[in-house]
């Protein structure tokens, strides 16, 4: 069976969804009864890399409307798909329309903080017509249900992220501890985006926990690796707050540096009070280091309630200053063991069950309904 694949980005892209994208298609690809996957990504900010065995990924479409024609033509070729997988919800509305058209399965794919709140009545109403949808999370799962979904929560089944096997203990590189000035220091640590749009990263807070900790620890740095249009303001802060010194910007860390960047540091630090999972909870727990996050969103789900990691109130500066004072205090390091229930094997075991029961229709196609 061949499968066309809806995505906002993947194999290219940068980002938590991204990395979701790749890893789900990696793993539906090599399925059984999967004979390829064909990807139209709207975005590719970087070179895409290699790809996985029956995978194909067309050059990204920029613009709504090309985009739409594109995956018509996708969609309508000599070897028609057998499936349609959406990676976003955004483009509910195009892949139901797509996969009603030519009365094939759908499957959505949703996140985070894009469902937890009602979308429009056009996007809610194809979302409830997807025949499956998966979720990163339980508290996503629970947040969509609980505010907006109509359908049968049956259809709605928990797929959370896979960590790679690329994230795993060893020393500090040399090359990032010149590079950083983090010799004979410890080290905190937060990836990701460094976006206006996504300041419940609590980047900010970590900033105004650290002189609390520097008073405990006062070697202690902290390095945010991640780029975006709300590092001028966290800049700022760390001026104001005099604490130039205690601060490392990275930017943005091409894949091939960040398993390294990890293993950098000491303690993974993001008190989040929007993640829809958080994946580099798993690839810190992976790495060896203490990890801490928020205990309000689905940052739970990744922590696994206290077993990969801390969950701590994220909004509260004293919480976190404790937990990572704790965490630079622990007697013996983390095992990464813990992450475990997260490798590779077993996402692709889950996915590979997905898909059976999918494409065999015992997950029944959803027929059109009057809106």
């Amino acid at each position: 069976m061949r499968v066309l694949a809806l995505v906002t980005d993947a194999f290219g892209g940068n980002g938590g969804i991204a990395r979701y994208n790749r890893d789900f298609l990696t793993a539906l690809a090599a399925a059984p009864g999967i004979e390829n996957v064909t990807v139209l990504p709207r975005l590719t900010p970087q070179p895409t890399e290699a790809l996985p065995p029956g995978v194909h990924q067309e050059v990204a479409v920029y613009g709504q409307l090309r985009y739409s024609i594109a995956a018509a033509r996708a969609a309508c070729r000599t070897q028609k798909p057998s499936a349609l997988f959406c990676g976003h919800i955004h483009l509910a509305p195009l892949a139901t329309a797509l996969a009603r058209l030519m009365r094939i399965p759908l499957w959505l794919q949703v996140h985070g903080i894009d469902v937890w709140t009602p979308p429009s009545r056009q996007v809610r109403w194809c979302a409830e017509r997807a025949d499956l949808i998966t979720s990163v999370s339980r508290y996503t799962r629970h947040r969509m249900i609980g505010s907006w979904w109509g359908g049968d929560p049956a259809r709605i089944r928990v797929l959370p992220n896979t960590v790679s096997d690329k994230f795993a203990p060893g020393p500090k590189p040399a090359t990032l501890c010149e590079r950083y000035g983090l010799a004979g220091k410890k080290v905190l640590l937060t990836v990701s985006r460094l976006a206006t749009s996504e300041r419940y990263k609590g980047h900010d807070l970590v900033i105004k926990a650290l002189p609390k900790i520097l008073q405990q620890h006062p070697g202690v740095l902290y390095l945010i690796v991640g780029d975006g249009d709300d590092e001028p303001r966290l800049r700022a802060l760390v001026a104001s707050m005099d604490l130039i010194a205690h601060v490392r910007f990275a930017g943005g860390v091409a894949g091939s540096e960040l398993a390294e960047h990890y293993r950098a540091a000491d303690v993974f630090v993001m008190p989040s009070t929007g993640e829809g999972f958080g994946i580099v909870f798993l690839e810190a727990a992976a790495s060896g280091l203490h990890v801490i996050g928020g205990n309000v969103d689905g940052s739970l789900d990744a922590l696994r309630n206290g077993t990969v990691g801390e969950p701590i109130d994220p909004r509260d500066t004293n919480a976190i200053a404790a937990a990572v004072c704790r965490a630079l205090e622990a007697p013996t390091p983390p095992n990464p063991s813990s992450v475990e229930a997260f490798s590779q094997s077993h996402f692709s075991h889950h996915v590979a069950a997905l898909a059976e029961e999918f494409l065999d229709c015992k997950v029944p196609i959803v027929p059109i309904r009057a809106c």
